[in-house]
């Protein structure tokens, strides 16, 4: 059979926009202290789910790069995610409510990543040195009162004071 001549006059007109596959990819890519040699690497054109992913690994403790992809397999780094530190900061909030200290101010170092461990060893060092001063003054205290009984023991063995005064009564009518 051959075509019909409506069919092969038709010429399909050429897209003028980029097709190089996977332009509008992202690339999530995350690695654990715990195991290196494992990373996990996702590719998806959706780039919420991949700041997703990468949101969650971190929260997990994981190194995260996100990147997009720029074209003929090169891949341009949007952000990264420093896990590890991310988790310590969330502990240190954790343990300085569990510890009873004040929570870290907002205006306490505004853009540093380790603010609240910082926070939290500088109320850790306050709260130690509080101790040792309550210490210091129960130990005062303690020897003080010690002094005190004793010196008390050493009076109340002491023979009482024989005072020599002569004292003349008069009454009213004899001035």
């Amino acid at each position: 059979m051959s075509t019909p001549k409506s069919a092969r006059s038709y010429r399909r007109t050429a897209r003028t926009s980029d097709r190089t596959k996977n332009v509008t990819g992202y690339r999530v890519e995350a690695s654990w202290n715990t195991r290196p040699d494992l990373p996990v690497v996702i590719k998806t054109p959706d780039r919420k789910r991949a700041y997703r992913k990468a949101r969650q690994w971190a929260a997990e403790g994981a190194y995260v790069i996100v990147q997009a992809h720029e074209g003929w397999d090169r891949w341009r780094t949007l952000d990264e995610y420093d896990g590890p530190a991310i988790v310590s900061e969330q502990h240190a909030v954790q343990q300085l409510a569990a510890e009873g200290h004040p929570p870290t101010p907002a205006s306490y170092q505004p853009d540093a990543a380790d603010r609240h461990r910082t926070w939290l060893q500088w109320m850790q060092a306050k709260a130690e040195a509080d101790r040792r001063e309550r210490a210091r003054a129960a130990d005062r205290r303690r020897r003080l009162a010690a002094d005190v009984a004793s010196s008390a023991r050493e009076l109340m063995t002491q023979p009482p004071h024989v005072r020599e005064r002569t004292v003349r009564h008069v009454t009213g009518a004899q001035r």
